[in-house]
């Protein structure tokens, strides 16, 4: 169903610096896991984002994964709450962006306009002119743009008409975009667009639903 949202809990990691995010990782125990400190307990296969920020960060990352296990705090042990999340697979790129702009090695990393949310809504796309459609999802979505879930990645430059119901309506709404990025796993990242005030605001109404519903 075009519009379908399903979101996922969100654990916020704040991050101070590259110390501390390799402290993390190191607390995680094994390869593509990361520890998180949270005094709500969690079952061990929720799926979870983690929300990253950190001064040295020119945005928040937001990285999915999964909650291996949840630990209690012992004070007495020194011991703090927290998971154990295993980011999925296809987010290493996001970690390794995280990783290299915190030690320096992206000095350059560009700041975005628009803050992202983690969702997975239900749309439809085609490309270009063609009347043919393609039903997907989107995982990421700001009022800026989008990441669509794409098994390869749409050529770069690519024009694409998106196709959401936002949260109560019976009509969709038609988002017109530009492939701008790809990432690895074949995720296309898309540049929303629109000519006046009125689409800004019409794209930023309709993230604040998804967001709140």
């Amino acid at each position: 169903m075009v519009g379908s949202v399903n979101r996922m809990k969100i654990l916020r990691l704040r991050i101070k610096s590259h110390d501390e995010w390799q402290s993390c990782l190191t607390e995680g125990g094994t390869n593509g896991a990361i520890f998180v400190p949270t005094t709500e307990p969690l079952t061990a296969g929720d799926d979870v984002v983690v929300e990253i920020a950190s001064p040295g960060l020119p945005n928040k990352v937001l990285i999915r994964g999964a909650v291996d296990a949840w630990r209690p705090a012992l004070p007495r042990l020194r011991v703090r709450a927290g998971a154990t999340v295993r980011f999925a697979e296809a987010e290493s790129h996001k970690r390794e962006f995280v990783t290299e702009t915190l030690s320096g090695k992206r000095a350059d990393a560009p700041r975005r306009r628009h803050d992202r949310f983690p969702v997975t809504v239900s749309v439809r796309y085609r490309i270009g002119q063609s009347p043919e459609h393609f039903d997907s999802t989107l995982s990421e979505i700001s009022a800026g743009g989008a990441m669509l879930t794409t098994e390869q990645p749409l050529p770069m430059g690519q024009d694409v008409l998106v196709e959401i119901a936002p949260p109560g309506s019976v009509a969709p709404m038609t988002i017109q975009s530009r492939v701008s990025y790809h990432v690895p796993g074949g995720g296309t990242g898309l540049k929303f667009l629109y000519r006046d005030g009125d689409g800004s605001r019409r794209l930023r109404e309709l993230v604040r639903r998804l967001v709140a519903d």
